[in-house]
């Protein structure tokens, strides 16, 4: 009797591609006499519910930052989503307040008492950002481990500007900043009446910060209207008179045309008609005004460049904001960033992570990567590929694919690497690809863009057949989760009998099943009918 086995693999389909904007922190903030419970509420919740926005629930926070005779304090709340371990999109987004701080001229005691300097309050947001124990929701980590987004409007611009700085020189990476119609106090410009503070600049875009667009408008140019202004090394997006004209018009006395850049703004994040930030609403008319034809009404312009957004920012009509300082991908024809003054390398960054071969692989195959990273300290630094089936990497469920020692690049070199990356013993299906890099004391992790798929191996499985008692035998089969084996048994070669079908299944690496044989009789039963 001779017994064969025939192979047949799984059918396995890529998935529709998403892209893998995973694992990331965004904050929002305000600007002069504002605060975080308006439109800065509105655009921050409607964040998770963007088209691509990848996973089923978020974290969503709100810091606010006060000042009193003792010093500064900060206090924090999840309003919305889960804690940042429970999730599967990694996501936290943060809605930054600092009202008290930021000018109330409504305070019939002393309206200017507390207006602070966008350069004090960017080192107080600094140390709520970098310091591991701030919010125990994150069980000792900080908040810079993930990419940044940053986004600011009017003096909320200076403050996020001046926070990029502070983020560099202690060796941090931004990967996104926004500007919504910048304002600094009496500064690049601007002459605000002398009991007001002086500002941060907002007009330089930092080495660290990888990408940069900054929308803004000078209509009118008037005492209660204030104008927001370009920024050097910025996609910068002017909004014309059209263009702001509607929305905060129709409901704000001060400064509706200011308001109404992040009211265009919001309008690329909720795509919906009618759209409303709580205070002024986009209708049919700014929907179909507000955007010129490439910008398809708000779907191709604004937050589709950010991570979660993933438009292509090295496209024509953006890379102007793209780092050209270091090649990170866009070279170095238009160096369109300022140094930084100095950099305490305190931070080991990857900058960028893609997956530069064949998305589709077989089990055991390699996938090919490109990593671009800075680092300047002095430390032992480690590089961790890992693959995972969400895209958080703090809930637990990732799989170390690869780790190898890194050299240091210096404060004044982007390093980038190509890496063989190993499936070997990974058991089909769809996954996301990050990197880990720590050099012992800090870790900053991001997720390649792109989706993998990992197929069955088509190598054949091994055959195993052992002799036991009473005419009977032990055939075993040693193969690839997902392979389906069809067994058959014949005397006659061209008219095969099938007795028996399984497919593979068992733990993320090979899997052996067994089938015992019934005595002879069972055979010849077969054979004879």
């Amino acid at each position: 009797m001779l017994l064969c086995l025939a192979v047949v693999l799984a059918s396995w389909q890529l998935l529709p591609g998403p892209r893998a904007h995973a694992g990331g922190v965004t904050i929002v903030t305000h600007g002069f006499h504002s605060d975080a419970d308006g439109w800065v509420a509105a655009m921050a919740e409607a964040i998770p519910y963007y088209p691509s926005f990848l996973g089923t629930n978020f974290s969503l926070y709100k810091i606010t930052l006060t000042t009193d005779s003792s010093g500064y304090r900060y206090e924090y709340e999840l309003d919305n989503g889960n804690l940042p371990f429970d999730t599967d999109s990694g996501q936290i987004i943060i809605k930054f307040d600092w009202s008290q701080l930021a000018g109330n001229p409504t305070d019939a005691v002393d309206p200017f008492n507390d207006d602070t300097s966008t350069v004090i309050v960017a080192q107080e947001l600094y140390d709520v950002l970098a310091q591991p124990n701030i919010l125990p929701d994150l069980d000792g980590h900080a908040l810079v481990e993930y990419p940044i987004h940053l986004i600011g409007h009017s003096r909320g611009g200076s403050l996020m500007n001046e926070l990029s700085y502070i983020l560099g020189t202690n060796g941090i990476w931004v990967d996104h900043l926004t500007t919504l119609d910048p304002h600094p106090l009496n500064n690049d410009g601007n002459e605000e009446l002398g009991f007001f503070p002086t500002d941060a600049s907002a007009t330089n875009t930092w080495a660290n910060v990888l990408f940069r667009d900054n929308y803004w408008q000078n209509y009118p140019d008037g005492l209660f209207d204030f104008n927001g202004e370009p920024a050097f090394g910025a996609y910068n997006r002017y909004l014309d008179n059209q263009e702001v004209s509607g929305g905060y018009n129709t409901t704000a006395i001060i400064a509706p045309h200011h308001s109404n850049v992040h009211l265009w703004y919001y309008g690329t994040i909720d795509l919906n008609t009618p759209a409303s930030d709580g205070s002024a609403t986009i209708t049919t008319v700014e929907r179909a005004s507000w955007w010129v034809p490439d910008e398809k009404e708000g779907t191709n312009a604004g937050f589709c460049s950010s991570l979660i957004g993933g438009s292509n920012r090295l496209s024509p009509a953006t890379v102007v904001g793209y780092n050209q300082w270091w090649n990170c991908g866009a070279g170095t024809n238009n160096p369109n960033r300022t140094a930084l003054p100095s950099n305490n390398g305190t931070w080991p960054n990857i900058i960028k992570f893609d997956v530069t071969g064949t998305k589709v692989v077989q089990a055991g195959e390699v996938i090919g990567t490109t990593l671009y990273y800075q680092y300047a300290g002095y430390s032992n630094l480690t590089l961790t590929i890992y693959l995972d089936y969400d895209f958080n990497p703090y809930n637990g469920n990732s799989i170390s694919i690869l780790q190898l020692d890194q050299l240091a690049t210096g404060s004044a070199a982007v390093s980038n690497t190509n890496l063989n990356v190993s499936t070997t013993n990974i058991m089909p299906g769809v996954y996301t690809v990050y990197g880990r890099l720590s050099d012992g004391v800090h870790t900053r992790r991001l997720y390649a863009p792109q989706l993998i798929q990992i197929t069955p191996s088509q190598q054949p499985p091994l055959l195993s057949i052992t002799a036991l008692y009473d005419n009977q035998f032990v055939i075993g089969i040693t193969g690839t989760t997902g392979q389906s084996i069809i067994l058959k048994s014949s005397t006659d070669l061209l008219n095969w009998i099938p007795l028996l079908t399984n497919t593979l299944a068992g733990s993320y690496f090979s899997v052996t099943n067994h089938w015992a044989s019934p005595p002879r009789s069972f055979y010849r039963a077969m054979l004879n009918q």
